[in-house]
């Protein structure tokens, strides 16, 4: 499994831009623009397009290469569940034929 914050932004093009500065490189991209995922030596960041009160806010998420479970998506499977603290975690198993 592997770590994969998703940081929602009004701007993905500029945050894409900031996070690539910082020495990130551009991995797979949505065909309407609405995400970006950014490959790191230890997981990914994600940013997604996000509104209101979303802007800003990072959600932590794992990508899995088994199944995780129930909820059938358009980029393939995930699971969500709750850490003790009651945080929600997003668990993925990304179908590169679906989601690219």
């Amino acid at each position: 499994m592997r770590v994969m914050p998703i940081h929602r932004s009004s701007d993905v093009a500029a945050m894409t831009r900031f996070y690539q500065a910082l020495g990130l490189q551009i991995g797979s991209v949505s065909r309407p623009g609405g995400w970006v995922e950014l490959p790191a030596e230890g997981g990914m960041l994600a940013i997604h397009r996000g509104s209101g009160e979303d802007v800003g806010r990072c959600k932590l998420g794992f990508r899995s290469q088994r199944t995780t479970g129930e909820a059938d998506e358009g980029f393939g499977h995930s699971r969500r569940v709750q850490d003790p603290d009651r945080v929600w975690v997003q668990i993925n198993l990304y179908d590169r034929e679906l989601y690219t």
